[in-house]
């Protein structure tokens, strides 16, 4: 069913308030996936605080232009989805690649990632990195190693004085 002028003036506006502003953004190719498959892909991406649109090459491409987005149009061919987020690039690349490994039909087409374009390899390494919420646990373990450590060498030191008291105190009675 084609489309009124007006339809396609929504839909690329749609496309430009919410894709071709995303500073993460990775294109994948579905052909050959089916509709449970793709249910479930959106799910594992909304859990990341992303979103996966399948869109209209023609009509992404008028909505993409003159943004970062835009270096990425000779990767709109065939069957197109945009999963983007503008928050965790790590948990949405980590979806993705476990999506895939399960799903081989899924193609890796491109990669946004902070506005820049990235290849499909480094969506991978993207992948293998640890979360963010990782990243703060061992900042704050690091940030806090030092500080318990001192407060066990003090701990240490007037416990070791009360053994040595005590073992005195064990010498005079006996």
């Amino acid at each position: 069913m084609a489309r009124t002028r007006s339809e396609k003036k929504e839909t690329v506006q749609t496309y430009q308030d919410g894709l071709a502003t995303a500073p993460h953004a990775f294109l994948v190719g579905f052909k050959g996936i089916t509709v449970p498959q793709v249910t479930d892909l959106r799910d594992r991406v909304r859990e990341h605080g992303g979103q996966y649109e399948v869109v209209k090459n023609t009509l992404a491409l008028i909505a993409i232009k003159d943004q970062p987005m835009g270096d990425l149009s000779d990767h709109f061919t065939g069957p197109t989805a945009v999963a983007y987020t503008g928050e965790d690039v790590v948990g949405l690349a980590k979806a993705l690649t476990e999506f895939r490994k399960e799903v081989p039909a899924i193609e890796f087409k491109a990669g946004l990632v902070d506005g820049k374009a990235v290849s499909t390899d480094e969506l991978e390494d993207i992948a293998k990195m640890p979360s963010r919420e990782e990243l703060m646990a061992k900042l704050l373990f690091l940030l806090q190693s030092p500080v318990t450590r001192f407060a066990r060498v003090l701990n240490a030191l007037t416990r070791d004085f009360v053994v040595v008291l005590n073992q005195i105190a064990e010498k005079k009675e006996a």
